[in-house]
């Protein structure tokens, strides 16, 4: 079973294009996308992201409000106890906010202009199941 992704554009942003060339990305490389599409609530992308059973939430936000934005999203995933679910950032990210991302909760920053081959490599090992130990 290919690993569920939400592809979600939380805020005021009306821009998808960037989303959607994601979530393509990630179809064509074997997982599975479903896409919010644009000014999403934050709780309703967590209400979407419990109802679809996602292992990943991927945000995409252009409008400057990335850092409240996602720390939002994160502080309500574990209020829904679904602090498990790995959230990831990308679009319109100055590189000095990165590791506030980062501190924020979110597993991997994808600014503007990230390869989309190095945007695909990061989410596999992001999902990646553990070694199994003996």
């Amino acid at each position: 079973m290919p690993t569920r992704i939400l592809i979600a554009k939380p805020g005021l942003d009306g821009h998808d294009r960037g989303a959607k060339v994601v979530a393509r990305a990630l179809r064509d490389a074997g997982f599975e996308v479903v896409f919010t599409g644009i000014r999403q609530r934050v709780e309703d992308i967590v209400a979407i992201a419990l109802q679809e059973d996602v292992a990943v939430v991927g945000l995409s936000i252009l409008s400057g409000a990335h850092l409240a934005l996602t720390g939002r999203t994160v502080e309500a995933l574990r209020a829904a106890d679904a602090g498990d679910m790995t959230v990831i950032v990308g679009g319109t990210i100055p590189a000095a906010d990165v590791p506030r991302l980062r501190d924020a909760g979110a597993a991997a920053v994808f600014p503007t202009g990230t390869a989309l081959d190095d945007l695909v490599a990061e989410v596999r090992a992001l999902t990646a199941a553990p070694p199994a130990t003996t």
